[in-house]
């Protein structure tokens, strides 16, 4: 059976990184008169479209930011098909949705300044390892109604869905999905260091109420 060439592997890999610097956040604020690179945190983020847009768009922020991983992640390995009439990589579904991971914390068109990654890395995921991020999203909404820290939430459930990935998959031939989730968590904390900081200090902004 034929093989895709490593053109046919390159194109869906680079399609996903185009999907996922498609910067969501930044144009549904700039649609209601808000630059996010100036407002509230800076950063351009479906919680920071949360808190200075709104609720309903921060969700629709959220939602765009999660869907833009997990297409590339689920639906490219099964479209490389239909094009080259070769079976996709094993890989491909890992390596799209990472690209597309990749795209959203660094922007080639924002000068290479983008968002943490969060839903774009639960959408990927979601792709990858449905089973396991269900667990993690638990966690992170528990972490959420409990201490209204979305980056807390961010970083407890993205370590949740990967311990949830050593039960489900550990010993299987699924188990590599285990270092994928868990460069994926080590990611996600290194992109909410300075979240880490505050927190510590006690000066993170919580999601609603305007506290600290």
């Amino acid at each position: 059976m034929d093989t895709p060439t490593i053109m046919q592997t390159a194109l869906p890999v680079l399609a996903g990184y185009l999907a996922g610097s498609i910067p969501f956040g930044l144009l549904i604020a700039k649609a209601r008169g808000v630059d996010l690179r100036n407002s509230g945190s800076g950063n351009i983020g479906a919680t920071n479209v949360f808190r200075c847009v709104g609720k309903g768009w921060g969700v629709l922020a959220l939602l765009l930011d999660a869907v833009k991983g997990f297409l590339p992640a689920y639906a490219f390995p099964l479209w490389l098909p239909r094009f080259t009439g070769a079976p996709a990589p094993v890989w491909m579904g890992v390596a799209c949705g990472l690209a597309a991971v990749a795209g959203h914390n660094w922007p080639a068109w924002l000068g290479f300044k983008g968002g943490k990654g969060v839903a774009t890395s639960a959408g990927m995921a979601l792709g990858i390892a449905p089973g396991a991020v269900g667990i993690g999203f638990a966690a992170f909404a528990l972490v959420v109604v409990a201490t209204r820290w979305v980056s807390l939430a961010s970083m407890l459930g993205c370590a949740a869905a990967t311990g949830a990935a050593v039960w489900l998959y550990g010993g299987t031939d699924r188990a590599w999905l285990v270092w994928v989730l868990g460069a994926m968590t080590l990611l996600v904390v290194w992109r909410h260091r300075a979240n880490i900081g505050r927190l510590l200090a006690g000066t993170e902004p919580r999601i609603v109420g305007g506290g600290k």
